[in-house]
């Protein structure tokens, strides 16, 4: 089956100034990753992860190069634009949950749908099967401070793929996780990203998880190499 790309780095780079020295993070990255994918990214603290996460989720621009997501090429785009994108194409996962601690698992699922426009019965219902498919659709009442580690980010990763996004993004997203959970944590994800056919691009330092995915890759001279 031939699947599409979803994103693609071509010759990416990222300079930082610090006083007089100029740092560069990347310098001419190439990267791929097809739909149905999921890539695991493993590479030292302090080589440019985070950085590469940015780019490649419209949160930072290169100095030079071009980020294409879903086939449009978003170097030149207007802000409004690649916000639009932000909100349609990506969705992101992070260490910690960053869910908002006033509204429950389901009203932060729907959120994300509630700002692109989708009917508030539309958004539930979807948020709704999100935390059914999650196996926590027991627990879609309750506020995050209610909620384990594991189901704090189990809904978080619903969130992120509220709007059926191309890509996801996820930097660390089991890392403050106990081994058991985050295996379980990986399971729901790789399952969501197998079912729904996304993308998803996983910085980890769990090697046993990253030993899980289609591929790995890693940080090295500020260039994006296969392991």
């Amino acid at each position: 089956m031939n699947r599409k790309i979803a994103l693609q780095l071509s010759g990416v780079e990222r300079r930082y100034g610090q006083g007089d020295t100029v740092l560069s993070i990347l310098k001419g990255a190439d990267f791929s990753m097809r739909s149905g994918e999921i890539v695991a990214l493993v590479a030292p603290s302090g080589t440019g992860k985070s950085t590469l996460l940015h780019i490649a989720g419209l949160l930072e621009k290169p100095d030079a190069g071009e980020v294409i997501i879903n086939g449009e090429s978003c170097g030149h785009l207007s802000d409004d634009r690649r916000t639009a994108i932000r909100r349609s194409e990506i969705g992101f996962v992070y260490q910690f949950h960053h869910l908002l601690p006033e509204f429950s698992a389901l009203e932060n699922i729907m959120m994300p749908q509630l700002i692109s426009g989708l009917p508030r019965k539309e958004a539930r219902d979807r948020a709704s099967q999100l935390l059914d498919y999650m196996r926590i659709g027991h627990r879609g009442d309750h506020r995050p401070a209610e909620l384990s580690g594991g189901e704090q980010q189990r809904v978080a990763i619903a969130r992120a793929v509220a709007n059926a996004p191309m890509v996801l993004l996820a930097d660390e997203p089991t890392g403050n996780l106990d081994p058991e959970t985050a295996h379980y944590v990986f399971d729901a994800l790789e399952a969501l990203v197998r079912q729904s056919g996304l993308a998803a691009l996983i910085a980890t330092h769990n090697h046993e998880l990253a030993a899980r995915m289609d591929r790995r890759v890693t940080l090295g001279d500020g260039l994006i190499q296969e392991m």
